[in-house]
């Protein structure tokens, strides 16, 4: 298969339907989605529970797959994948992050990032350079030996944030990924992200929250699953709001 050109749509999503059986009643999560995200977008995904972006993104993360309709990543045609297929394609294109974060607890934060990289079957080397790089873009490199009980929320977000990048993923998704922090440091993430996106890393994130949206260049709100706006916007910059804000304990940053 061609490798898509640059002003390809990175994930193309045609007429996408979810349904799930519930007893007897069929319920329609995702009725007829149709969207493009290109190269170096910053997408929030935004909607009230049950609108169905869950469910979205979890179709995005090939972690479930649709009832009908059309879901090419990368050019790649999802559907037409085995389930072995899919696991490759997830931890090949697909980098996730968790509103959870998802670390091994007794593992220390180099190890968590390791992981996918272990699964992956890379060299030593390899393994070596790109958690150095992945720590040290996400402002941990000093941290990598520290378990996640040692790191703060924000600390061990970035973490989960490295992990994601390890393997060069096309796209990270992240649900809810400031859901259980306080608010200086969802900014803190906020900014990480945007640096991240800067260096050309594409970006569909979940969010309830407005202000944490508004740090995103667009913004699509699913409504009873159904797409019912669609806009750009000019972010806010995360690292200028941070800036302006008060530290935790007045001295210095929370994370």
């Amino acid at each position: 298969m061609v490798a898509p050109e640059r002003n390809d749509p990175i994930i193309h999503v045609e007429s996408l339907t979810r349904d799930y059986l519930m007893g007897e009643n069929v319920v329609h999560a995702l009725r007829g989605i149709s969207l493009d995200v290109f190269p170096g977008e910053f997408v929030a995904i935004m909607g009230a529970s049950g609108s169905g972006k869950s469910t979205f993104m979890n179709l995005l993360g090939c972690l479930d797959r649709p009832t009908s309709g059309i879901y090419l990543l990368d050019g790649l045609d999802v559907a037409e994948l085995t389930g072995d297929e899919l696991a490759a394609v997830r931890n090949r294109k697909i980098g996730f992050v968790f509103q959870s974060f998802n670390l091994l607890p007794r593992m220390t934060a180099r190890a968590n990032v390791i992981l996918p990289m272990a699964y992956a079957g890379l060299g030593q080397a390899t393994i070596e350079r790109r958690t150095d790089a992945a720590l040290l873009a996400v402002g941990l490199a000093e941290r990598g030996s520290h378990r996640p009980s040692e790191l703060s929320g924000g600390q061990q977000q970035r973490v989960a944030i490295a992990r994601a990048l390890v393997n060069g993923p096309s796209i990270v998704l992240a649900d809810e990924p400031t859901g259980n922090l306080d608010s200086r440091t969802s900014v803190e993430i906020m900014a990480v992200l945007q640096q991240l996106n800067a260096h050309g890393i594409t970006i569909v994130m979940v969010t309830h929250e407005p202000d944490i949206a508004s740090f995103c260049k667009r913004v699509v709100r699913f409504r009873d699953g159904q797409v019912v706006e669609d806009r750009v916007q000019t972010p806010r910059d995360a690292a200028t709001v941070l800036a302006a804000l008060p530290s935790a304990d007045g001295k210095g940053s929370s994370t």
